[in-house]
C-alpha cells in the first residue's frame, strides 16, 4: 500500500527532530539519512509513517533564509521570512555588534528589518538608547519604542498592525523581553510551546527552540532563542559590502572597482567614514566581517 503524500510546514526544530503541521494535524518528522538542512518556516513534501509521524523528502523551493554561521557550520534560523524584529531594551544593555549583524543578515537575505526597544518605561537610559539608536534610524530602519510589560495594549496597538500578512521572525539578545512580546503578540504562546515541546519531547520546560506560531491564516510569528552571537561567515566580499546599507550611495564612488574599502586611496566609503556618513563602528565591523569571511573552512 503506498504511503500517504503531504505538504506542511516546519513550525519547530530540535537537534534531528522536526513538528511539522500539516491538514490541522501536527508531526513529528524526521529527515531521510542523516542530512539536517531544514528550518522552520520550511514547506516540506512528508511521508507518513503513521498517524502522527512522517519523514521530511524534500523541501520546497525558500523564498528567504536567514541564517548564522561560524567558522565551521552553519546554523539556520528561519527560512520564507518575510520581515525581521530585532529586539533591544532599555536594559540591560544590547551591543551594537550584534543588532549591526543582524540587520546585515537581513540584507543579504532580502529581508525587511525593524528594531524594537522594548522596555521604555524604564527612562532611566531611555535618552541614552534613543541616541544610540539614532544611527540605525539615519539609515532608514523603523525603530518601535514598546513596553511589554509596562504598557502591553499600547504595544499590541504598535506592533501588531506591522504582523499582518508577514512571516515575522523575533530576534534578540537574552534578557531583552522577546519571550514578553511574544506572549502579547500571539495569543496562548505559552500553551502552545508547551505543546509543541511535549510533541518535540525536549522536556516541559525548554525554550532553546524555535518555533512558529501561526496569527492567523495568512499571518506567522517566529520565535528563536536567545544568542549572544552572530558569526556571518557565510557572506562574501561582495555580499558584504552591498549587505551594509549605509555603504550603498558611496560605491560607485571609488577609484579602483575591486577597492575593499579597507586602506584604499579615493575611495568613496572610507571618504564617507571621514565625513562622519557612515559610523566608524559599522566601518570596523565591515573590516571584521571580511575577515571572518576569509577564515571559512566549509
Amino acid at each position: 500500500m503506498k504511503k500517504a503524500q503531504r505538504t506542511g510546514i516546519v513550525i519547530a526544530a530540535h537537534g534531528r527532530h522536526y513538528l511539522a503541521e500539516s491538514e490541522g494535524t501536527r508531526l513529528q518528522c524526521v529527515t531521510r539519512g542523516k542530512k539536517t538542512n531544514v528550518a522552520v518556516g520550511d514547506i516540506v513534501d512528508l511521508t507518513l509513517t503513521s498517524p502522527d509521524q512522517a519523514v521530511i523528502d524534500r523541501i520546497q523551493e525558500r523564498k528567504t533564509l536567514l541564517y548564522r554561521s561560524d567558522q565551521y557550520k552553519s546554523k539556520l534560523l528561519a527560512a520564507n521570512v518575510t520581515q525581521l524584529f530585532i529586539v533591544v531594551a532599555t536594559e540591560p544593555g544590547y551591543t551594537d555588534d550584534l543588532v549591526s549583524r543582524a540587520l546585515v543578515a537581513s540584507e543579504a537575505a532580502g529581508i525587511a528589518a525593524r528594531l524594537i526597544l522594548n522596555k521604555v518605561d524604564v527612562t532611566e537610559n531611555l535618552e541614552r538608547t534613543r541616541a544610540r539608536l539614532e544611527m540605525y534610524t539615519a539609515m532608514g530602519y523603523p525603530v518601535h519604542e514598546v513596553s511589554a510589560k509596562g504598557w502591553p495594549q499600547e504595544t499590541i496597538d504598535e506592533l501588531a498592525p506591522l504582523l499582518g500578512n508577514q512571516s515575522t521572525i523575533l530576534i534578540g539578545q537574552s534578557g531583552m523581553g522577546k519571550s514578553s512580546l511574544i506572549n502579547l503578540l500571539v495569543p496562548g504562546a505559552d500553551i502552545a510551546t508547551r505543546e509543541i515541546s511535549a510533541a518535540l519531547d525536549t522536556g516541559k520546560h525548554t525554550t532553546t527552540f524555535t518555533r512558529l506560531y501561526h496569527l492567523d491564516s495568512h499571518a506567522t510569528v517566529i520565535d528563536s532563542p536567545g544568542f549572544q552571537e552572530f558569526g556571518l561567515y557565510h557572506l562574501s566580499e561582495g555580499m558584504l559590502e552591498r549587505a551594509f546599507r549605509d555603504f550603498q550611495p558611496y560605491l560607485g564612488g571609488c577609484k579602483f572597482y575591486n577597492c575593499r574599502h579597507l586602506i584604499e586611496p579615493q575611495c568613496g566609503v572610507l571618504d564617507a567614514v571621514r565625513a562622519g556618513k557612515i559610523a566608524k563602528m559599522r566601518h570596523e565591523l565591515y573590516g571584521q566581517l571580511l575577515h571572518e569571511s576569509a577564515q571559512t573552512l566549509y
